[in-house]
């Protein structure tokens, strides 16, 4: 009887005791309105998550409130969502980058991230805050206004996105590559088969023409100049080029000057050395003239390149001289000037050519001319290997004086002495040079005509006495 009542209080007390086998602890989710609405703990691959979570507020439900701590963004995994970026090009005024992006939590911080593909001392990453309204959805977007610096023709510059919200949610966007092409015109391409087989030379970086006016065959004579006068810099100096060099043949001075910001009105060629790329005028009708500018910009990029570093400074005259030098034979009417200038004894000071040149034309062309002649004479009488020790020195920041004295025994005012003492007599005029003396020529052709016109009366006037029967003066006596 006993083990029956203690059996029956048993099973009452079990009935009568908290079911816990189908217990469930549930999260709620208020929506925007305050209406409750069920949100499992955790979300299956591939669930759709309410919008605008962050603006939610989650609260518990469980009586064991330690067991179910508040859900964050990262444990959702709710991190910020990249919906889109882009850069728009307006050539040569700006350049538009864009972004789209969204997040759980307002986004109050924004800034691009981007670095220049050019030679630097240093490795440069420059930061730039965007232009947006915090949200948790924003579209934000940054100007990059050229008037203030500008980039080159096919410069390109790679980007990057840090984006955070007030959750803590830091992101940063995978690099990518901004090219600043001039999109007006529809250019293209030849790149180098490298230099003339004929030449034992290492290879260096690699070279691409890009036009838009023209055929083929023009193009490829402005590559073939090129390849020459890189093979003969490279004999010459000892220099060759490294990096990838980009050049960008206009079809005229106007629409070269169209892709420059605030260009000098006389600007036929750019040589962007940090970049290496070159911007020059060339139409199909000039190539002539475009082969020997082509290959003197060319050159002043690799002298740049070789010479590069944070002490370098090369004189006015010897990269000018270098780049002249390299077009080959001087120019006639630049050796004319030369020549007036040594008839005359008005020779600038290689001292007064370290600095830049006049902007007066007569003095600015013999100012090429002298550098030219400068360069001949160190490359032929010392050779590559000292004009190569020259600019070894120079780019580690010796003073002119210093590099010239340890590779050739003199300085600055050594060399114009040295260098005058072999040049051609001041008596000695070629033909050329007689062409810059208008005026002299002009009187002397005066003069000519003069004695000329003079004996002629002179004989008229004879015949004509003669034929009267009067005696002329010389027969009066």
């Amino acid at each position: 009887m006993i083990r029956h009542f203690a059996l029956i209080i048993l099973i009452l007390l079990l009935l009568l005791a908290p079911s816990s086998a189908g217990g469930q602890s549930d999260i709620s989710v208020s929506d925007i309105n305050g209406h409750s609405a069920p949100f499992t703990s955790c979300l299956s691959e591939g669930a759709v998550r309410p919008k605008n979570l962050a603006q939610v507020n989650l609260h518990e439900k469980s009586r064991a409130s330690s067991l179910t701590p508040r859900l964050t963004a990262n444990q959702a995994g709710n991190d910020i969502a990249v919906i889109a970026t882009d850069v728009e090009i307006n050539f040569p005024i700006q350049a538009v980058f864009t972004l789209e992006a969204e997040s759980y939590a307002d986004i109050v911080d924004i800034r691009l991230y981007y670095q220049v593909e050019k030679m630097n001392y240093a490795q440069v990453v420059s930061e730039s805050w965007a232009d947006f309204t915090p949200a948790t959805k924003i579209k934000a977007n940054w100007e990059w206004d050229m008037r203030k610096a500008s980039l080159p023709p096919g410069a390109e510059v790679t980007y990057w996105w840090m984006i955070e919200d007030t959750d803590g949610n830091r992101i940063e966007t995978a690099p990518a590559i901004m090219h600043f092409n001039d999109t007006r015109y529809l250019w293209q391409s030849l790149t180098s088969s490298g230099f003339p087989q004929k030449t034992q030379i290492p290879q260096g970086g690699e070279l691409t023409l890009f036009w838009y006016e023209g055929d083929d065959s023009f193009a490829q004579e402005l590559m073939d100049a090129c390849e020459k006068g890189l093979a003969r810099l490279t004999e010459d100096i000892g220099t060759y080029p490294e990096r990838t060099i980009k050049i960008y043949i206009y079809a005229s001075t106007w629409e070269l000057q169209e892709a420059m910001i605030f260009p000098q009105e006389w600007t036929g060629g750019v040589a962007f050395t940090e970049f290496g790329i070159i911007a020059i005028s060339i139409p199909p009708s000039g190539v002539d003239w475009g082969r020997r500018a082509l290959v003197h910009e060319l050159t002043h990029l690799v002298v740049h390149e070789a010479t590069f570093g944070p002490y370098a400074q090369l004189p006015i005259w010897l990269d000018e001289g270098i780049a002249t030098y390299n077009e080959g034979e001087l120019n006639p009417y630049l050796q004319a000037y030369l020549q007036r200038a040594i008839f005359e004894d008005k020779l600038i000071s290689v001292r007064s050519l370290c600095s830049p040149f006049s902007a007066e034309p007569e003095k600015a062309y013999l100012s090429y001319a002298q550098s030219y002649s400068l360069v001949k004479y160190l490359l032929e009488n010392y050779g590559q290997g000292k004009m190569l020790g020259l600019l070894t020195l120079l780019k580690q920041g010796n003073t002119y004086d210093e590099a010239l004295t340890e590779v050739y025994g003199f300085d600055v005012d050594g060399l114009d002495a040295n260098w005058r003492a072999t040049l051609a007599p001041p008596t000695v005029i070629s033909g050329a040079a007689w062409q810059s003396y208008p005026a002299l020529i002009a009187v002397l052709s005066a003069l000519a005509i003069t004695l000329v016109l003079g004996g002629a009366l002179a004989l008229e006037e004879r015949t004509w006495r003669k034929s009267s029967g009067k005696p002329a003066k010389e027969d009066r006596l």
